[in-house]
Formats: C-alpha cells, structure tokens, sequence
C-alpha cells in the first residue's frame, strides 16, 4: 500500500500523505510524491495539485532515525522539493495540525498554502542541533524577513496560522472543511501563469539584523555550532542567489548533522521519549483518575508543587503547621503568578482563577477526599515517617501517598503505613513550578497502578517523569555528591572553588558545583552529611564546607557562602574562603599543586559518569538514557553534550576509563567491562532492550 493515496476533484489531483502518527518525511514518501507529481505531469486533465497530510496533521518533519541512513538509503527530501519547486502547474499545501521542519520547507516549495486556523508552522530544526536542510534557510527569509525568519529558526518555535497569514506565508485561512478549501483554492489559481515561486523572491534584512543576532546567540545557544550556520544562511538569502544558499545549506546541514552536538540533542530527543516506556507497564496496566491534590508544606517546595497542579486545573488542598508559615506560603504563590501575569504570559483573571483551587489548612483531616498527597517537608526521616503514619488514618482508599524526599528511604517511609503499595517517591526539583524533571520513585511494594498513575500525572503536569529505584540520593542526587566530593578534593589539592565552577562553564553547564551549592543552600548538604554520619556511626564531618557552614555561610541566601553575594545574588569570590582554606590546608598538612582546567573538567564530569555506570549495574536506572534525561532537566548539563553517559560515549570509554585510574578514582565494574568490550552506554542500553 502506498504512503501517498492519489484522488480527484475534478480537475484537481489530491496527493494524501498517509504515514501516521505524524506523517514523517520516511521512505516511501518521496516516492509517492513523486508518483503523483509524475501522474499531474502527464495527465492534461489534472490543472493543479494539492498536497495534504491524512490523520492529524500535515507533515512534521523528517524522519529523524533515518538521519544516519547512509546517503543513498536515506528519504530525499531536498530532491523532491527541487522538483516541487520547478513544477510546471500550481501546487497547493494544505495545512492542518503541524507543518514542522521538512513539511514547512515541501509547503514552501508549494505555489500556495492553504491552512487549517488551527494548524501550527516552524523549523524546529535547531533543538536537534542541525538546520533547515530543504532551503528552509532560504525560502523562509524570503517570505517573512531576516528578522522573523531568523527569529522562528533560533528559538525553533512554531507560529499560529494567523500569524502566518499575516507573514504571508499563508496564502489563505480555511472556512471550514480544509481539503474543500485548498481543492477550491487550487481550481481559482489553476490557470495562474507565471507561477509565483518563493524561491524567484528576494530577501529583506540589513546587516544589523544579523549583527544582532550573532551577538543574542552568544547567549541563547552558547557554544552551539547550527545556529551560527543558520545566521550565515539567513544572510546569505539577503545579498546571494538562491541557488548559492541553497548548495551553501546542503553542505552546512552535513556538518552540523555529523557533529557532536547533533548527536548529543538527537540522542536526548529519543532517550526522552524512551524514559516513558517502563518494564513492565503496558498500555493496559489501570491506572486512577486524579481529580484533586494534597500537599504538606507550603514552603518553597510545596507551593511549587502546588502550583503544578493548579496549572492544570486541579484542586490543591494544601496544609502546613502554622497561620504563619501558611499566609507566607500562599503569598509566595501569588506573587509567583502575579508577577507572570505582568510578564503577559497569562491575566490577572487566570491567576485568580487559579487561586481559588487553592484550599489551604492547618488540618490533616483535609486532605482525606485527595486522590494523590504529596508530603513536601524537610528532609528528616522521623518527622517524614510521623506524617504518613498519620496520613495512612486520613487519606482515602486507594490514594497515591507520595513523598517529595530528595535522597531518602520511600521503603521506610513506606514501612509505617499499612498500604505501602501506594506509598512512592515523586523528587520534584526546585523551582518545582518551573524545573521540568520529576524522578517517580519505585519502592519496594509500590504498586503497578500507582506507578502508571504517577507516569501519567506527571505528563499532565508537564513534567519529564523518570522512574528510578530506592537507593540514597536515587540517580540525581546520589550522582550530584560524588560530583561534589571530587570539586570538594580538588579544592583541598589547590584549585579555586571559581577554577572549578569555570571549568564546568567551559563544558556548557550554566553553573558550577560550588555556585550550585551556595544557590541550593550549603546547610542542606550539611545536614545531608551530618545525617550520613550518624546513621553509619561514624565521627561528625569535619570537611571545609562544613566549615564554611558553621560559620554561619549558608550560600545565597544569607548572601554568604563559598562566594559573597553583596548584591544578594551574584557570586564573587571569597576572601574569607581564601583564608579559611588556607587554614584548612594547613591543618590538615595538604599541599597545594596548579591543576589544569582539562583536569577539573574530566575528573569533574567523569566522577558523574563513574557513579552512572554503578547505578546502572545496580538496576537504579533503567537505561544509560533515563540517566541523561535526568542530568539535563535537573541539573543543567547542555542538552548538546547529550548528557554525562552521551559525553563519556563520545570521549571513547576506553579513555573515560584511563583517565578515572590516572585522577584515582576507581571505575566501576560495568563502566570497565563496557570499555574493555569497545562498546558504549548506548549500545548496553540496545542489548537490554531498553532503547
């Protein structure tokens, strides 16, 4: 059966593309393309072609797993859109749902485009690291602008058809059924001689428009290659032929498809979308309708919980221990949303109305109608284990009771319930309201509803869920220590806590170990530790962090910690560091050596790597991916290095290996055994059949 169904409307031939779910540009789609444009080429009869997508949308791009098809095996999108271009009767694209990357550039090459007022358009092409390949780059700034082109290929976010049609970029908005429209359109522009091709315009922009844009993705798109190429591009459509721009493109799309950040977004792209698929879990595992929210503690946490499902349209009941901390709690909240309202991102209107799903209470009893309760109070194991052995007498028959604990054991908390199977962990990260990462916690005995309900909430909720298993610090945070511990050893032998940040700012991160400590507060940690300690019955630690925090620098918030904060949020470097390191150094009889930033770097990011690969052995994580996806939405590691398991992937195993034993840090069993095999975290992750 063909992807393309051929039919006609009188004198107008009807190409449907029918490859679901979103009508990808994958194999068997050119050529039937192909194959109608061959049959309105030799058919006198046919005045006129219109192109439209079956199911639930135009096209939304290329097929990105055929984008390391050796040349030949892969579609050829740029070959028909060439053909498309020269055709010798009208075309018309019609539009609905998404036209997206190479199903924009085909209905650009269209002679007219017919939308859907519902339908979405945009080059999303940068978010994998690569650019418009089918002369999007040339035909766009032809069309819309340099400014807005540029503008809709940097940021890679579609427009509405309005705003299209104003752009003209659309020819015309349909009046109801969108085929009958286009069909329409087709018959009255059938005779349209010449044709009007995109291609034959010329484009506007003026050398400041690119200036400026060179100098904004200094800091949108930091050390990224495309979007440079994608700046050169849109200017050469202003000021060169469109044939230059166009071979300038294919050969620019190769460089930036076969480099490593490519790779590193394409990877994440799919390990995101492969977090969702749980052993296990199938689309008939039951799941519960959450219809309301609990949440215990309206501090910063909590209310940004909170706030998560008021976002949605759910019900929160939210309770904390005193009037005082609650109308806190709840100012912050309001504030939260005011100020987004003065942004324009929503109306005063909305905020209220979202307020008032809020119920807040100094009572527990109010949480017992709830379908899910999140407990989101200070990491302490008794006070957490008090609360739900109070929860397990208030909430309801087959209510999710889920802890916000960041490191803590769900199975012991679980343990003082006697339903722990729908006890779980659900780790959102701070700001709740904005990070996208929630690790889902699967304890011992949580159920398979509870978990499929908590996969389903979170994408409800929009946020990326990844399900990890029980262990200190589940994947994130038992990740983050060890990271920690060795940017604490480096200092100790001689690097500057701003050395260490800068070298982790040379690699993409937006902060460094030391800046991401003073902004979570160092008194978590420390307390994190002090806990550590006693549970293991071993001496009070005693560390220079320690140090700092007994001294009262807590980080930002007290606008004291590693850094200073004189203007409360920007670090400068410490001189009362300095001296207590010195004295630290001094009593601990350590000697200071220069370390280089290649050396801070490696021994930084491989110590994320070296952990990764134990939690992988250990079953915490199911895929070197889920790992990756759980770095880049929750602590920030550039979604162009793919994540920590991607990196060490393409540093070679082999040399993460030999570098972990020359730094002294021991790697971990599967780390080495995949590295003696010549194999990769991607490739384990195939073998088992998780990727």
């Amino acid at each position: 059966m063909s992807m393309v169904d051929q039919t006609r409307q009188g004198q107008i031939l009807v190409l449907t593309i029918n490859n679901p779910p979103v009508n990808a540009f994958s194999p068997g789609v050119p050529e039937g393309l192909h194959a109608g444009l061959d049959v309105a080429e030799q058919d006198s009869g046919v005045k006129a072609v219109v192109i439209i997508g079956g199911g639930r949308t135009f096209i939304a791009g290329a097929d990105i797993k055929t984008f390391d098809l050796p040349r030949e095996q892969a579609p050829n999108l740029r070959g028909f859109v060439a053909r498309l271009d020269a055709f010798g009767k009208p075309t018309v694209a019609a539009i609905h749902g998404t036209a997206l990357g190479g199903g924009l550039e085909l209905a650009m090459a269209c002679t007219y485009r017919v939308a859907d007022k519902g339908a979405q358009l945009g080059l999303p092409e940068v978010k994998l690291g690569v650019l418009p390949g089918a002369g999007g780059t040339q035909r766009l700034p032809r069309v819309v602008g340099a400014q807005k082109a540029l503008e809709m290929m940097l940021s890679g976010n579609p427009i509405k058809a309005s705003e299209a049609l104003q752009l003209g970029l659309v020819d015309e908005l349909a009046e109801g059924d969108l085929l009958s429209a286009a069909v329409k359109f087709a018959s009255d522009h059938a005779d349209a001689r010449p044709l009007p091709r995109i291609s034959e315009r010329s484009a506007q922009g003026s050398p400041e428009v690119f200036a400026a844009a060179r100098e904004g993705i200094k800091k949108t798109h930091k050390g990224q290659l495309s979007p440079s190429f994608i700046v050169d591009l849109a200017e050469m459509a202003t000021n060169q032929s469109f044939e230059a721009g166009w071979d300038a493109e294919a050969r620019l799309f190769v460089q930036a498809k076969d480099s490593p950040q490519s790779r590193g977004l394409r990877h994440i792209f799919f390990a995101e979308r492969e977090a969702g698929k749980i052993p296990g879990l199938t689309k008939d595992t039951p799941t519960t309708e959450i219809k309301s929210a609990g949440v215990i503690g309206a501090g910063t946490m909590g209310g940004g919980i909170a706030m998560n499902f008021l976002n949605v349209g759910l019900p929160v009941t939210i309770v904390e221990t005193s009037q005082e901390a609650l109308d806190r709690g709840l100012s912050v909240i309001r504030r939260n949303y005011e100020n987004t309202a003065k942004k324009g991102r929503m109306t005063q209107d909305d905020v209220e109305k979202r307020l008032a799903l809020l119920t807040p209470t100094l009572e527990m009893e109010g949480l017992k109608d709830a379908d899910i309760i999140i407990e989101a109070v200070f990491e302490n194991m008794d006070v957490k284990k008090d609360i739900f052995g109070k929860l397990d007498q208030i909430a309801k028959p087959g209510a999710i009771l889920a802890s916000n604990t960041s490191t803590l054991d769900v199975n012991e908390i679980a343990s003082v319930t006697k339903r722990p199977e729908s006890v779980i962990g659900l780790h959102f990260f701070s700001p709740a309201n904005v990070m996208k990462l929630l690790e889902i916690v699967r304890a011992d005995n949580t159920s398979d509803t509870v978990l499929a309900t908590s996969m389903a909430l979170a994408r409800k909720i929009k946020k990326v869920g990844v399900v990890v298993g029980v262990c200190d610090g589940f994947v994130g945070n038992r990740m983050i220590h060890h990271y920690g511990e060795e940017a604490r050893k480096l200092v100790e032998e001689g690097a500057r806590p701003q050395d260490v940040d800068a070298a982790m700012h040379a690699l993409g991160l937006p902060m460094g170990p030391f800046e991401m400590s003073d902004m979570a507060g160092l008194d978590v940690g420390y307390l994190i530790r002090q806990h550590q300690a006693k549970v293991a019955g071993k001496p009070k630690p005693d560390g220079w962090l320690d140090q700092i925090v007994e001294q009262g620098r807590k980080g930002q918030k007290t606008q004291a910690g590693i850094y200073d904060y004189p203007d409360g949020r920007k670090p400068v470097p410490s001189p009362a560091t300095d001296e207590l390191l010195s004295r630290y150094r001094a009593e601990k009889n350590l000697s200071r050596r220069e370390i280089s930033p290649e050396e801070l770097t490696k021994r930084l990011t491989y110590s994320l790597v070296n952990e990764g690969a134990q939690i992988l052995d250990e079953g915490i994580a199911q895929r070197a991916g889920d790992i990756d996806v759980i770095y880049i939405y929750g602590y920030g590691f550039p979604a162009y290095r793919g994540g920590p398991m991607q990196y060490a992937d393409e540093q070679g195993l082999g040399n993460v290996v030999a570098d972990l034993e020359k730094y002294g840090q021991p790697p971990a069993p599967l780390l080495r055994k995949l590295a003696e095999e010549g194999k990769t975290f991607a490739q384990w992750d195939r073998e088992k059949g998780r990727a």
